[in-house]
């Protein structure tokens, strides 16, 4: 979504209409690098787009096959063998683990499963109606963490996605 101001910026040497000016909504983005020996790599971008998030993957690196994707609580990437640095999923209204499309409530991080292709790779756009980049649902600052398995959206409290294999901080991108 794009601004339009209208005003004078005084000040310089002459003023400047800025109605003219278009101010682009924040997004934000994630740089996904391997955790232990693993070798994904890419990024993943989060786009407001009115009241949903767009999360677009591109990732490489990946066995083919279905891999957990999930926004974890802290930006914090320092246990590098393992990714227990990041903590848990994302959950900020307190819901058990599910997915994203079930019929029950689910974690606001619970983002699904990526398929990766024969080549290992994934290109794809997700949405979520749970992220921000704002209140309380922010997940600027937070990781967002790929699992060697598929999540079965059931097994409690992580729905048994295997070990973390790549991970990025989440931060503003100001595209």
């Amino acid at each position: 979504m794009n601004r339009f101001v209208t005003g004078i910026l005084l000040g310089m040497s002459a003023p400047i209409l800025v109605s003219q000016l278009v101010f682009a909504a924040p997004s934000a983005i994630a740089v996904v690098s391997p955790i232990g020996t693993e070798n994904v790599r890419g990024n993943v971008e989060f786009v407001p787009t009115g009241n949903t998030m767009e999360v677009r993957v591109k990732l490489s690196g990946l066995t083919p096959g279905p891999h957990g994707f999930h926004v974890h609580a802290f930006g914090d990437l320092s246990a590098t063998k393992d990714g227990s640095s990041a903590g848990g999923h994302f959950n900020p209204d307190q819901h058990t683990h599910g997915g994203p499309n079930g019929e029950m409530d689910h974690h606001a991080g619970d983002l699904g499963n990526l398929e990766a292709n024969s080549s290992g790779n994934v290109n794809v756009t997700l949405k979520s109606a749970k992220l921000s980049l704002t209140g309380p649902n922010s997940i600027v600052g937070r990781s967002i963490v790929i699992h060697a398995s598929a999540d079965d959206f059931k097994t409690q409290p992580a729905g048994n996605s295997g070990a973390r294999i790549g991970w990025g901080v989440i931060g503003l991108s100001g595209k």
